[in-house]
C-alpha cells in the first residue's frame, strides 16, 4: 500500500468523568509523545467560561498546543456535526505538523459522533412536519411542550438538549416521528469512522470521585467563578442562552439576583456535578473498544502509554 493510500494512524482519546484527572495525564502524554491536545468538551468551546469548565490554564497551553478551545461566543449555538467537521480538520493540521492528535474531554456525544457516522443527519426532513413543530415552538409554552414530548419519546436525547435549544429539539422530534425510533437508539449508518481513534477512559471508585468533585467545586468558587459569571453577564450574555445552563453557572445566577445563598449554590453545583459524572460513566460504558484505566494506579501513565502505542495486552 502506498503512503498516499495508507490509512491514517488513529487519534488518541483520553476521556472520563469530570475531576478524574484527565488534564494532568494528557499533558504528560503530550509532552512525552509529541501530541497536540484537541478539546472534546462541549462547554470549553466558549470564550470567557474558563473556571467553571476547568479549562486548561495559560501555562498548560503554553507547554502543549491546545485546539478547539475558545472558538465560540457564549451566545452562539454549535452542533455535533460542526464539531466533527472542525475536529477532523484540526486532526489533519496536527498530523501535517508531524504530531499526534490527542482528544481530551468527557462529552460522550462528541466521542460517539467521532467514532460512528450519525444516523440523525442522514434522515431526510419532512417540510410539513418541520413547519408544524416550528409553529408549536413559537407559541406560549411551546418550547417547554416540545421538550417534554421529546423526553417522553427519547429521554437520553432530551437530557442532552436544553429546553431553549429549539432547533435541535425539533430535529430530534422529527427523526423520532419519521423513523419511529429515538435518535439515541438510531443505528449508525455504514461507512468508516469520521475520526478513527483509540479510546482510553479513566475510572476510579465512586466515593473517591465524588470527594474530588466536591473539592473541585469549592476550588472553582475560591478561584473566582462568581466574578467570572458576573463578567459574562456584563458582556451581554443572556441568562437563558444554552451556555448559561452549564453546571456551575446556572446555579449561581440566583446568587447574583439575591435569590439564593452562596453556600446553597455550592451544594447544588456539587450535587449536579456528581450526577453528571454518573451519567458520563453510563455513556462511556456503552462505548465499545474502550481501554479502562484507574488514574490512581501508580502505573496509570504507563498503562495509557502501552495502550496508545499498541503494546497493551
Amino acid at each position: 500500500m502506498s503512503p498516499a493510500t495508507a490509512p491514517l494512524s488513529p487519534a488518541w482519546v483520553l476521556t472520563g468523568p469530570t475531576a478524574s484527572g484527565k488534564t494532568a495525564l494528557s499533558l504528560r502524554l503530550a509532552l512525552r509523545h509529541g501530541c497536540e491536545i484537541v478539546c472534546m468538551d462541549s462547554m470549553q468551546l466558549y470564550r470567557g467560561m474558563d473556571i467553571g469548565t476547568a479549562k486548561a490554564t495559560a501555562e498548560e497551553r503554553e507547554a502543549v498546543p491546545h485546539h478547539m478551545l475558545d472558538i465560540l461566543e457564549p451566545w452562539e449555538s454549535y452542533s455535533v456535526t460542526r464539531y466533527v467537521e472542525d475536529a477532523a480538520a484540526c486532526c489533519e493540521a496536527v498530523r501535517a505538523r508531524g504530531h499526534i492528535p490527542l482528544f481530551v474531554g468527557g462529552t460522550g456525544f462528541y466521542l460517539r459522533a467521532m467514532r460512528h457516522p450519525m444516523a440523525m443527519g442522514d434522515t431526510a426532513g419532512d417540510p410539513a412536519l418541520r413547519a408544524e413543530l416550528e409553529a408549536r415552538a413559537t407559541a406560549p409554552g411551546g418550547r417547554e411542550a416540545l421538550h417534554a414530548e421529546l423526553a417522553a419519546l427519547d429521554e437520553v436525547t432530551a437530557r442532552r438538549l436544553h429546553v431553549n435549544d429549539s432547533r435541535r429539539v425539533i430535529r430530534a422530534l422529527e427523526v423520532c416521528r419519521l423513523t419511529g425510533k429515538p435518535f439515541s437508539q438510531q443505528t449508525p449508518t455504514g461507512g468508516e469512522a469520521p475520526i478513527p481513534c483509540r479510546v482510553a477512559a479513566l475510572a476510579m471508585p465512586r466515593e473517591t470521585l465524588y470527594a474530588r468533585i466536591n473539592l473541585r467545586v469549592e476550588q472553582m468558587i475560591a478561584d473566582g467563578l462568581v466574578d467570572e459569571l458576573r463578567a459574562l453577564l456584563a458582556r451581554g450574555v443572556p441568562e437563558d442562552c444554552q451556555s448559561m445552563q452549564a453546571l456551575g453557572y446556572k446555579e449561581l445566577l440566583p446568587v447574583l439576583r439575591g435569590e439564593r445563598g452562596l453556600d446553597e449554590a455550592i451544594a447544588l453545583i456539587q450535587q449536579g456535578t456528581r450526577r453528571y459524572a454518573k451519567r458520563q460513566m453510563t455513556w462511556m460504558r456503552r462505548e465499545e473498544d474502550v481501554h479502562w484505566v484507574n488514574p490512581l494506579d501508580g502505573d496509570a501513565f504507563e498503562q495509557l502509554e502501552r495502550f496508545y502505542l499498541g503494546e497493551a495486552e
